[in-house]
C-alpha cells in the first residue's frame, strides 16, 4: 500500500500552457524510471492551471524523487514556464486502489478537499479507509486516493478513461454518503476540481 504523497500545483505563464503540457509530458519517461514513485499524473486543472499528482510506498521514496531529475526539471524550469513558484503539498495517503493488470489510459480525474469538522478527524479518516471497499468495485474508477494534505485539509483524487466512468462515480455511493453525513463530519463545504489528465504513469 502506498503511504505517501504529493500534489504539486502550477501556474502557466501568459502564452505557455502549450510549453507547460509538453514540460510535463516529457517528464514522463522520468517518471516511469523512478521504481520509488508507484503512480505518478501530470494534471490540467483549467487554463493555466497545472500540476502533478504522485505516490510512494513511504518517505523515502518520496524523498528520492523530491531529490531526482523531474523535481530538478521543474525547478530549472519554473522561472521560463511558471508564473509563480510550484506550490507542494506533502501528503498522506490513507486508503488507495490502484490498476490490476492493463487498464485503460485515464483522461478525466478529480480531486475533493474539505476540513475536517472539529474533533471529527479519527471519524473522517476512518469514512475515507471505508470508502476503498466501495471504490473497488467501480470498474471505471481505475486510480483512487483517500489523502490527508499537510495544510490539514482531507480529500479524495481518482483518476478515469472518461467523462461517464467520472459521472458514474459522482453519482455513486461514496459521494452520498459524503453528502449524508456532512453536517456531521465536515467542517467546510467540499471544493471539487474536474481535471483532465495529460500523462499518468500507473
Amino acid at each position: 500500500m502506498v503511504t505517501r504523497g504529493l500534489l504539486v500545483r502550477l501556474e502557466a505563464r501568459h502564452g505557455k500552457d502549450a510549453e507547460v503540457e509538453d514540460f510535463l509530458r516529457s517528464a514522463l519517461p522520468l517518471a516511469r524510471q523512478e521504481v520509488t514513485t508507484v503512480a505518478w499524473f501530470a494534471i490540467r486543472f483549467g487554463r493555466s492551471e497545472y500540476g502533478i499528482f504522485d505516490v510512494f510506498l513511504d518517505d523515502a521514496g518520496r524523498d528520492a524523487h523530491l531529490a531526482g531529475p523531474i523535481a530538478q526539471a521543474l525547478m530549472a524550469q519554473a522561472d521560463a514556464l511558471f508564473a509563480k513558484p510550484p506550490q507542494i503539498h506533502k501528503l498522506t495517503v490513507l486508503a488507495d486502489k490502484l490498476p490490476v493488470g492493463a487498464a485503460p489510459s485515464a483522461t478525466k480525474a478529480l480531486l475533493l478537499t474539505f476540513k475536517a469538522k472539529g474533533g471529527h478527524t479519527s471519524e473522517v479518516e476512518q469514512f475515507l479507509r471505508d470508502a476503498k471497499a466501495h471504490v473497488q468495485s467501480e470498474e471505471g474508477t481505475t486510480s483512487w486516493f483517500a489523502i490527508h494534505l499537510d495544510d490539514g485539509d482531507y480529500g479524495i483524487f481518482d483518476v478515469f478513461p472518461d467523462n461517464g466512468a467520472r459521472f458514474t462515480h459522482l453519482i455513486g455511493h461514496v459521494p452520498r454518503e459524503l453528502a449524508k453525513h456532512a453536517l456531521s463530519l465536515l467542517g467546510s463545504m467540499p471544493e471539487l476540481e474536474l481535471i483532465n489528465v495529460i500523462a499518468e504513469k500507473t
